[in-house]
């Protein structure tokens, strides 16, 4: 079954360097800029967070799945790259 969906990616970068990430990437979809963290902070996606063994306070990376009436139906949260498309994709 297919299902349609859009995808966007929010991240803090500017919009030129967001620019730059897309077309390096080839990404078929937008991303959104939030360099005053008012959407990561909505979200509860900035916060403090272990890298490399030392605490730091940045992006939490997280995955919402939002329902076309405007609910979140599912968070996908401290995401890892591997296997994280097949998840999402099986959660549609």
């Amino acid at each position: 079954m297919k299902q349609k969906v859009a995808v966007l990616g929010v991240s803090k970068d500017t919009p030129a360097a967001q620019k730059k990430f897309q077309e390096k990437y080839q990404l078929p979809f937008p991303l959104l800029a939030d360099p005053g963290l008012e959407v990561h902070k909505a979200w509860g996606v900035w916060g403090k967070k272990v890298m490399y063994g030392k605490e730091v306070e940045g992006t939490i990376r997280t995955t919402v799945l939002v329902g076309a009436d405007g609910k979140v139906e599912r968070v996908f949260e401290k995401v890892k790259v591997d296997g994280h498309v097949a998840a999402v994709l099986e959660a549609l």
